[in-house]
């Protein structure tokens, strides 16, 4: 009863479902929580993210997994004629298949948003540019499959809403080649999936990038 309609968007999918989005403006006086559970979240090309407690997020890549079905479906589609009864029919089986994978997508990420939100005070992540990366031929797939600007959308709004903070790192920083013990750099190219460092760390790349990202995190939040 607080809330003022501020206005309804009604929309349409690619395959004939309508939509009414309604936008509402409220007052909401927010408290800072105080920050005692951080996490950092190393972004992973394959599987979404894994975080500075070792845990991944185990995406399960809904676009590759619908691909087959989906180019099926197109081929029957271009030998259509454009226009047609039988074109519009299986326009909109092209559409439904597509629709199936963005809101598969959409539920997996709301749900590990959530998750995280509810465990942390705060969610440290790197500044990624996700266009850059998904341009590269090597990793446009994974890159548009797994939805981390999706992602981060959901943890910033939710976590918001609580009075907790999303931190961002710098894009720069080498949070793959820091060792996350003495802090010390060095190389680290795609294809050593185990982090050594000379003062005895010996840990999985992608968790001791997590680490390191925590630790940036925190640095910054104090």
């Amino acid at each position: 009863s607080e809330y003022t309609i501020k206005s309804c968007t009604l929309s349409m999918t690619a395959s004939g479902k309508y939509y009414i989005s309604i936008l509402t403006e409220y007052e909401k006086e927010m408290e800072s929580k105080k920050i005692e559970n951080v996490v950092g979240l190393d972004f992973a090309m394959d599987g979404l993210f894994v975080d500075s407690e070792g845990k991944k997020a185990n995406y399960p890549k809904f676009y590759r997994q619908m691909l087959s079905k989906l180019a099926s479906e197109q081929r029957k589609l271009s030998r259509k004629k454009k226009g047609s009864s039988n074109w519009n029919k299986q326009r909109i089986r092209v559409a439904n298949v597509q629709e199936k994978v963005a809101n598969q997508r959409k539920n997996f990420l709301h749900h590990k948003s959530k998750e995280l939100v509810t465990t942390y005070d705060a969610i440290i992540i790197e500044d990624l540019d996700m266009k850059a990366m998904s341009q590269t031929l090597k990793f446009g797939k994974s890159v548009s499959d797994n939805g981390w600007g999706m992602f981060t959308s959901f943890l910033k709004y939710k976590l918001h809403e609580q009075g907790k903070q999303l931190v961002k790192i710098d894009k720069w920083y080498p949070s793959s080649k820091t060792c996350s013990s003495c802090g010390q750099t060095q190389s680290m190219p795609m294809n050593i999936r185990v982090y050594a460092c000379s003062c005895g760390l010996h840990l999985d790349r992608d968790v001791n990038a997590a680490l390191t990202i925590k630790k940036e995190g925190i640095r910054l939040l104090a």
